[in-house]
């Protein structure tokens, strides 16, 4: 093959690959860069939402942003949020991985049924969770009053630090499947050897658990961890179906906000300048996953 040839060929090929590769380019533009180029856009200007009209402030929404106490008391919420509602599904999801991953009677079935809060509608499960929870009819009440464990029913949704407590239980129930699923996966690829021979040093289950399982899990604990954060920091459907932000702003969350400014307030502008600052607190979260991954590929 000569030279010229060779070159040619190289040529033919980057020519395929760019043509293979455009697809995917175009759909990451139009889903990725557009939305994200457009909101920075729209944090520059004062915007009224029914219209889509204003003026240009410049940074002038990033700095009233920056001096509301609403916004920091959001961040704060989310937060509260995030790292209490990710610490329960990781402790019932390694909980519960550890019990499916025993040799149980209709261990199949259990781990089929384990799925069902994470499958199942947002909506479906918020309303029935309201009707739990329900000051007046909900079944929660009724039963801890027939219990004796109180003596008077408990507003769960109305009132804080209840409403709090309760959307974190919901949001632990609802994803704390995906940890089962991935830990459950890694426990099966740790080798029985280890065990056998933590057994024959008189290693009992709780000695085991922190000698084998736990730096086995480390790993994909790391990822789980950074990507449940991610997504139940960005959370909406759930805090909003639940309490709407209540009672007055107790539950509200970045999300919420940026919802609040953009459609209730009609604040398009102020709006977009909240979805940037909140995309700017993911990008943390962000950096940290990829270079975790990064360091476990490496």
């Amino acid at each position: 093959m000569t030279k010229i040839t060779q070159t040619k060929l190289e040529r033919h090929y980057a020519t395929l690959g760019m043509m293979l590769i455009a697809p995917t380019v175009l759909v990451f533009c139009a889903v990725i860069v557009y939305p994200l180029v457009s909101a920075i856009y729209l944090s520059l200007f004062d915007i009224y939402t029914p219209t889509l009209q204003g003026e240009w402030v410049g940074l002038d929404n990033y700095r009233e942003l920056l001096g509301k106490g609403e916004f920091w008391a959001s961040l704060r919420t989310n937060l509260i949020w995030t790292v209490g509602t990710l610490s329960l599904q990781i402790l019932f999801g390694i909980g519960m991985a550890l019990v499916l991953h025993q040799n149980i009677w209709f261990r199949s079935l259990a781990r089929s049924l384990i799925l069902f809060p994470y499958f199942i509608s947002t909506v479906v499960a918020v309303l029935v969770w309201r009707w739990l929870f329900n000051d007046l009819y909900g079944i929660l009440n009724h039963l801890m009053m027939a219990a004796g464990l109180i003596d008077m029913p408990v507003d769960y949704l109305g009132s804080m630090p209840n409403a709090m407590i309760s959307v974190i239980l919901v949001g632990a129930w609802k994803y704390f499947p995906f940890v089962v699923i991935a830990v459950l996966a890694r426990l099966q690829t740790i080798p029985d050897a280890l065990y056998e021979a933590a057994r024959i040093d008189g290693a009992g289950p709780v000695a085991r658990f922190f000698d084998i399982t736990l730096p086995q899990l480390r790993d994909v604990l790391v990822v789980i961890i950074m990507l449940r954060a991610i997504w139940d920091f960005k959370e909406f459907d759930l805090i909003f179906l639940l309490t709407g932000g209540g009672p007055v702003t107790s539950t509200q969350t970045l999300p919420l906000l940026v919802y609040k400014e953009a459609f209730s307030l009609n604040h398009m502008g102020m709006a977009a300048a909240y979805a940037v600052a909140m995309m700017a607190v993911m990008l943390v979260f962000m950096i940290v996953y990829i270079r975790k991954t990064g360091e476990k590929d490496a």
